[in-house]
């Protein structure tokens, strides 16, 4: 007989490994939604937010989410993530729960980078991405999973509609404010431009790996695998995604005309952002109206975030934010035990909606501060220059597409008198966009 803490060990690997691949997901979707003289800066800052991250909660935030705590704000004990942390009652080793913790951090931080693409300076967006896994994102974890103030009020989010996207949504929106949107989003009169992705097909492949990845974030979260309710988590954060997708599209076309594939891939991550809160309280019919309400819900941020003139580059702020806030406040309405339509009352949708604000506030309030203090001292957004240039030229020396860049005719040499060779692209000359 297989020994149940080695399976549930084993488990929880996998599911980490998953929910890590969507760092790849992440990365594509971004770099897809965006300019193609930004693919390797987009593709750099969701390398390093994870290898920062990981450092920094392994150090920092993992004892702030999940230390000792008597006043329910924050953890102040195990720091290096070594100590005493008995209190947990985990039944898998300490480091199998670390490291799956940690790929949920690195998640919250990495929505932020989408958000804030093509004018947002690498190093600024490093020295953020250390705070969000140190500080902003643990305080919210300790609250809700740590044992805080909000998970003895009853505040439920099974695998972080609220902790992680929320608050990586949220984040995103701090960052947008302060940073002003990209050169030519909008018109002298406040008209919207549009600004292509340079590569849908590799947005297709984010979303999908993202949506695999899924099955670990939220199933994962049982951290056992000899819990069969990991079987309804898998079906409802699957049921979800497929109406996010099918609601988003349909809304977008009726408003259009035309089927857009942009409103297709982002009502998909949002059904699952929409689901993740609610995945194991859920039925199958319950989690394919989240997922649909999450779907119409983000084009509706999406139009907004437009009428207030604000860029959002590949759409992280309605797809986490807005689907993350509604999936948390959908426990209150379809948990099947304490939710609205199934006779369980007010309360728990009281108790969502507390919770919903204050860490509105909380990652607000940190975000700012946080951005602005970047912004007054080491500087948040790159230059113009470099910015229609291209930050993979400008912050890199590098192009993604060396062989579609365009380069000066100063830029070039010959191989043997006679025949031109154009040389590999450099801070002399310019990647298409």
């Amino acid at each position: 007989m297989v020994d149940a803490v080695a399976l549930n060990t084993a488990w929880t690997l996998l599911a980490s490994f998953l929910v890590f691949f969507m760092q790849a997901g992440f990365a594509l979707v971004e770099a897809g939604f965006t300019r193609a003289k930004n693919a390797a800066n987009i593709s750099m800052k969701n390398l390093m937010d994870f290898v920062v991250g990981s450092l920094a909660f392994w150090a920092v935030g993992f004892a702030i989410m999940f230390g000792v705590d008597r006043l329910g704000l924050f953890g102040f004990s195990g720091w290096f993530s070594t100590g005493e942390f008995a209190h947990l009652n985990l039944s898998i080793p300490l480091l199998a729960f670390l490291f799956f913790q940690t790929v949920f951090a690195g998640t919250a931080a990495t929505i932020v980078s989408g958000a804030m693409a093509e004018r947002t300076r690498f190093a600024s967006y490093l020295v953020f991405s250390v705070i969000m896994t140190a500080l902003i994102y643990p305080v919210v974890g300790h609250w809700i999973w740590g044992g805080g103030w909000l998970a003895r009020l009853g505040f439920l989010d099974f695998a972080g509609s609220t902790v992680v996207h929320s608050v990586g949504g949220w984040a995103s929106l701090a960052g947008v404010m302060l940073l002003g949107p990209r050169i030519g989003r909008y018109a002298a009169n406040g008209k919207p431009n549009a600004i292509h992705g340079h590569s849908i097909t590799l947005a297709a492949l984010g979303v999908f790996i993202l949506w695999f990845g899924w099955f670990g974030f939220n199933p994962g979260s049982t951290l056992a695998a000899t819990d069969l309710n990991i079987a309804r988590i898998a079906v409802t954060t699957n049921l979800a995604a497929a109406a996010g997708a099918l609601s988003a599209l349909l809304f977008r076309w009726l408003q259009t005309g035309k089927p857009k594939v942009d409103s297709a891939m982002n009502g998909t991550l949002a059904g699952l952002v929409g689901i993740t809160a609610s995945t194991a309280y859920v039925s199958g019919t319950s989690s394919v109206i989240i997922g649909a309400v999450a779907g119409v819900l983000m084009i509706l941020a999406q139009d907004l975030l437009e009428r207030r003139r604000m860029d959002d580059a590949v759409g992280a702020i309605p797809v986490h934010a807005a689907a993350g806030v509604w999936g948390t406040l959908a426990v209150g309405l379809f948990h099947e035990n304490y939710g609205l339509f199934f006779g369980g009352g007010w309360h728990q949708l009281g108790v969502q909606l507390v919770g919903v604000a204050s860490v509105a506030g909380w990652t607000l309030a940190t975000s700012l501060a946080a951005f602005a203090i970047i912004k007054a001292t080491i500087g948040m957004r790159v230059s113009a220059e470099e910015e229609i240039h291209g930050l993979d030229l400008e912050e890199h020396d590098t192009v993604a597409y060396p062989d579609f860049a365009y380069m000066p005719l100063a830029a070039i040499q010959t191989v043997d008198g006679s025949q031109p060779a154009p040389v590999p692209a450099s801070r002399g000359g310019q990647a298409i966009a």
